[in-house]
């Protein structure tokens, strides 16, 4: 089966463009970022192609690219343009794709949609990414609920910063989550050292295929 994942995550500015990056260089994958919020400096979808190290034709254009740094609803206000979920199709083509959200699940598209709706409606597995530092027990517990109050598929955690076992643990037994590995904040992020960093934390055929 061909792999397909979203990554989301429990807030914004936690690092899952970096392991969106790490993880579409491993599976030699597409890359889409649907909606693309703030466009003042590097955008997600040109630090993936710096950090994944894949093709320039494997990064897809954004469905939407809205000026502002904030939700996408505002943003998308502020240039006086309207999302559109229904454009949110699934890109077409084949081998394994990986898709990055905007924020966490509940970040507005549109007075009335959210990012989770469309998980809805895709049906592809999701990779929750999580912080390790305080706070992020109970932001990754609710993101789990959320995920499963609306059967969207959920096929585990990816945390993202300095260990902390505990918290790691915590998050493990009471969301009855998949750890898939953890990440570590790196100093000089290049293609090369997030490749490396990816490779020694993350067993990629595991994630792959999921675990028993």
């Amino acid at each position: 089966m061909t792999a397909r994942f979203v990554i989301t995550g429990t807030d914004t500015g936690i690092g899952k463009t970096v392991f969106a990056a790490a993880l579409a260089g491993a599976l030699n994958a597409r890359y889409w970022k649907p909606v693309q919020s703030g466009l003042e400096g590097e955008t997600d979808s040109r630090t993936v192609a710096r950090l994944s190290g894949l093709p320039a034709d494997r990064v897809l254009p954004e469905a939407y690219r809205l000026s502002a740094p904030v939700s996408p609803h505002l943003s998308a206000r502020l240039d006086g343009v309207e999302i559109d979920p229904a454009r949110l199709g699934l890109p077409a083509g084949t081998g394994p794709l990986v898709i990055e959200g905007a924020g966490g699940l509940m970040v507005p598209l549109t007075k009335n949609t959210v990012f989770a709706d469309v998980f809805t409606r895709w049906r592809i597995p999701v990779i929750l990414c999580a912080r390790t530092s305080l706070g992020t027990i109970n932001h990754t517990l609710l993101s789990i609920e959320a995920l499963r109050s609306r059967n969207i598929p959920f096929h585990g955690v990816a945390f993202i910063g300095a260990e902390n076992a505990d918290t790691e643990a915590t998050i493990a037994a009471i969301g009855q989550a998949e750890v898939l590995g953890r990440l570590p904040l790196l100093e000089n992020l290049t293609n090369e050292t997030l490749r490396r960093a990816f490779h020694e934390n993350f067993d990629i055929v595991a994630l792959t295929e999921g675990r028993p």
